[in-house]
């Protein structure tokens, strides 16, 4: 479990809470208002394009940092991508849209959308280039929502609760949306996708094609 607060980066804004860091002890989640994080003690800086309830939570896999650290030749501790959760044995790019997480006793969140990335994260990395590195590999980790708030601490199992039937996972709406615009219209297969996805599909897409 992984949270930041503000520190100086070398990005047009200044400043950023990228730079997570393990929690210990138990951490609330809780569903949060605009602009900021859904993990007790994180904080964000640039709250038009991040945080809210669609992005409370942010998951990387432990696996897919360890294939970055062995292409890039670089250590990357957990949090080094800026995540909240860092999962061991879960393929969080392959998680569904829609898909609810349980972890803990009581903390129940659901996958929403992948994450974009965006000049911050490439200052973060300090690597020429990043975007589309990070772009083509199509490794974005999730983002999840609060559906029953809760505490969770390190060491917490994910278990997966509901699955949804269709194949929309988080890695084909990142392609879909960035290198392989042809898999827009599958997109739409996912009851559960975000109000901006969904509207940024159907602006590329005939709107025959939305089954809502």
């Amino acid at each position: 479990m992984n949270a930041g607060t503000a520190r100086p980066i070398a990005a047009k804004s200044g400043r950023s809470g990228i730079d997570k860091r393990p929690v210990e002890g138990p951490v609330a989640i809780s569903a949060p208002g605009a602009g900021r994080s859904g993990v007790a003690g994180d904080e964000i800086c640039d709250t038009e394009h991040h945080g809210g309830a669609d992005q409370a939570v942010y998951a990387y896999a432990r696996e897919d940092l360890d294939g970055w650290e062995r292409e890039l030749g670089t250590r990357l501790p957990s949090g080094a991508f800026g995540e909240n959760l860092t999962t061991s044995g879960l393929d969080v790019c392959g998680a569904r849209v829609g898909e609810r997480w349980r972890i803990g006793a009581d903390l129940l969140l659901q996958v929403t959308d992948p994450r974009t990335p965006c000049k911050t994260f490439a200052a973060w990395m300090e690597r020429q280039g990043w975007v589309k590195t990070f772009t083509r590999r199509a490794l974005p980790g999730a983002y999840l929502r609060v559906l029953e708030a809760g505490t969770i601490r390190a060491g917490d199992p994910v278990v997966v609760e509901h699955r949804p039937d269709h194949e929309v996972t988080v890695a084909m709406v990142f392609q879909a949306l960035t290198l392989r615009p042809e898999l827009l219209p599958g997109l739409l297969a996912a009851d559960d996708l975000t109000a901006d996805v969904r509207a940024r599909v159907l602006r590329r897409v005939p709107v025959e094609l939305d089954p809502a």
